[in-house]
């Protein structure tokens, strides 16, 4: 073996330590710094690259993706000294790859701390009751307030959310016992609001009941006014008929007029639903009499004659 075949190898050799050490590739998602004597010197991006091997090195591999870091679950005490257990997520991404690198010591560590720290500083500012009612601004308060403080190490906090809020068994049990009496009483409420309305409305509707009633007796009322003027304006019609045929000596008319009235008083008496003994002193040939004498009145009337009877003073009497 002669000096140029180990030359020739020593340069291969020192070529692939070259090519091992000096040629980096970068994932996507990721970036690394350079550090040449231990001084930052460049930042690499994703892709393929070359260093001086032995000068430079890779000083961290930081993850610019968005990442999520999980917070413990940890005893808050609340405004009104009542004790909670919470838990939740920090959403945070690497803006700044040199000041997150440099500008703090074990990134992740730092941020959970951070938020752990201010998570029982904003829960514990509030009421157990706003604490359940009012997650969202417990997330809002909480990431402002880690944000601007993660802003120097090149951190965007993208989000936090508190997933679990525990308060004591007794707490819950009160809790529980007072909602069902919101409930209950929003019950009772209604039904007495149910009730007032039914009663109102039935009111209402017999109201609106007697009323027309009143306006139908009313009706019935006139109508049985004008019905007896009416009968009154007729009888008076016929009575003064009468008078007249009286005075102009019509005895005709007065066997009609006494006939009739007789009939009537007679109906009457028949149409009575009482059990009665009528005692009538009057023949009975008067009243046949009378009625003979109405139907000889209406024949002389059409210019005929009854055969068998005669007219005369007085109600004429039957054969």
């Amino acid at each position: 073996m002669d000096i140029t075949t180990v030359l020739v190898g020593l340069v291969i050799v020192f070529g692939a330590i070259i090519v091992f050490f000096g040629v980096v590739t970068v994932p996507q998602g990721y970036e690394y710094t350079v550090e040449r004597f231990g001084k930052f010197r460049k930042l690499l991006l994703p892709g393929l690259h070359i260093i001086i091997p032995f000068f430079d090195r890779i000083g961290h591999k930081m993850n610019i993706m968005e990442q999520v870091l999980d917070i413990p679950t940890q005893e808050v005490i609340t405004k009104d000294n009542a004790m909670v257990a919470a838990d939740g997520v920090v959403f945070f991404q690497v803006m700044d790859t040199t000041h997150a690198a440099y500008e703090v010591s074990n990134l992740t560590l730092a941020i959970l701390n951070l938020t752990m720290t201010n998570l029982r500083t904003v829960m514990g500012s509030m009421d157990l009751d706003e604490l359940l009612s009012k997650r969202d601004d417990i997330n809002g308060r909480l990431m402002n307030v880690v944000d601007v403080a993660t802003q120097p190490w090149g951190v965007k906090i993208t989000r936090i959310e508190i997933k679990d809020i525990t308060p004591p068994r007794d707490i819950v049990d009160a809790m529980a016992r007072q909602m069902k009496a919101e409930r209950d009483k929003r019950a009772s409420i209604l039904e007495a609001e149910g009730e007032r309305e039914s009663e109102i409305l039935r009111a209402e509707g017999e109201k609106r009941a007697t009323v027309l009633e009143a306006e139908g007796r009313r009706e019935a009322a006139f109508k049985d006014a004008e019905a007896r003027e009416r009968e009154a304006e007729a009888e008076a019609k016929a009575t003064q008929m009468v008078s007249d045929a009286i005075a102009s000596g019509d005895q005709q008319a007065i066997n009609y007029f006494v006939a009739q009235k007789y009939v009537e008083a007679m109906s009457d008496f028949a149409r009575s639903p009482n059990e009665k003994v009528i005692f009538m002193p009057m023949e009975a040939s008067g009243l046949i009499g009378s009625i003979g004498g109405i139907a000889e009145m209406f024949k002389e009337t059409n210019g005929n004659s009854v055969p068998g009877r005669r007219s005369g003073s007085g109600i004429p009497n039957a054969e």
